[in-house]
């Protein structure tokens, strides 16, 4: 009995690696494809949220990126090519992304894991029920850029011509324009709208702006002019223009302050709609999100150098500072 009981054990501890091996083939990997103008470490919140909710990069969740840079016109071919590759996921930053995925496909669920305003921009007619194959988050940039107007009012109240950095073929950015139109009324303040698209170069693009003279700017939520915050920084510190921007990139490349939607937080819960339609959920039976977490990020080093005294009330709803 002691042999065949041996026996038993052997085979069951040699049975068992091949076991493993067959449950490790049946995990599935998912593909999930990034569609956005540029890498960001938002986008970063996207990968550590599947991490917190047990997924495992590599072997439960696989990301690759298409980055169309400054051209958001090359959004419809990127989308058609990711597509092609036919993954499980399409996860979009921005109106033009979520457009372009929403026009290439009706069957992969497409996750927007930021865009600004999803119904006036047309991408869905609900935020309740979305429907078709596409939810996500809306990260409220449309009324937010009033918000950032207010602000930049505060830190320099002498001001009354503002320059409005802008891409005027952003659809969310022609509701948002409105929006700061409309507050800048308020507020008895010009605004100079100059588009990313007017000149062939971003240093082109800064020169207008110079030209129209302004005593502050505006750079608004387009996600293409993220990783030119070293460029627009260096020209607002330049002329000495206070400037109020909506990413912490910028703030970092010495930008004077940014408030904006906490887009980290935005990819980050983005990862809980992935989870849900892997667990069977319907994209559009799933409510888009507003977002919960904002940020504002004061410059002081800036500030000094522009010669700005920095209201308190600024100072103590500041999250971080940088001195």
């Amino acid at each position: 009995m002691r042999l065949i009981g041996l026996a038993v054990v052997l085979a069951g501890s040699l049975l068992l690696p091949l076991l493993n091996a067959d449950a490790q083939q049946a995990t599935k990997t998912y593909r999930i494809a990034v569609l956005a103008n540029e890498s960001s470490s938002a986008i970063d919140g996207l990968r550590h949220g599947l991490g917190d909710l047990g997924y495992l990069e590599g072997r439960d969740f696989k990301v690759d990126y298409a980055w169309a840079g400054m051209n958001s016109e090359r959004f419809p071919a990127l989308a058609a090519d990711v597509v092609r590759q036919n993954p499980d996921f399409i996860v979009t930053w921005g109106t033009p992304a979520a457009l372009a995925a929403k026009d290439a496909t009706a069957t992969i669920p497409i996750v927007m894991g930021a865009i600004g305003d999803p119904i006036s921009t047309g991408v869905v007619t609900s935020l309740a029920r979305p429907g078709g194959n596409i939810t996500g988050l809306s990260s409220l940039a449309v009324e937010l850029e009033a918000k950032r107007l207010e602000l930049l009012k505060s830190l320099a109240p002498q001001i009354s011509r503002v320059a409005v950095l802008w891409n005027a073929d952003n659809p969310s950015l022609k509701v948002s324009s409105r929006t700061a139109i409309a507050a800048a009324q308020k507020l008895d303040v010009k605004l100079s709208f100059v588009s990313t698209t007017e000149e062939p170069t971003l240093e082109a693009v800064l020169s207008r702006i110079g030209r129209h003279r302004p005593e502050g700017l505006l750079v608004m939520a387009e996600p293409s002019l993220i990783a030119q915050g070293g460029k627009i920084t260096a020209f607002a510190t330049k002329t000495r223009l206070p400037a109020v921007y909506a990413y912490p990139e910028h703030a970092k490349a010495g930008g004077l302050l940014i408030y904006a939607t906490s887009y980290y937080d935005l990819f980050r819960r983005a990862a809980t709609y992935v989870d849900r339609i892997v667990k069977g959920a319907k994209p559009g039976d799933l409510p888009i999100e507003q977002p919960t977490k904002f940020e504002m990020i004061l410059n002081l080093k800036t500030a000094k150098a522009l010669g700005l005294t920095i209201p308190k009330s600024i100072l103590v709803r500041a999250d971080e500072i940088i001195q």
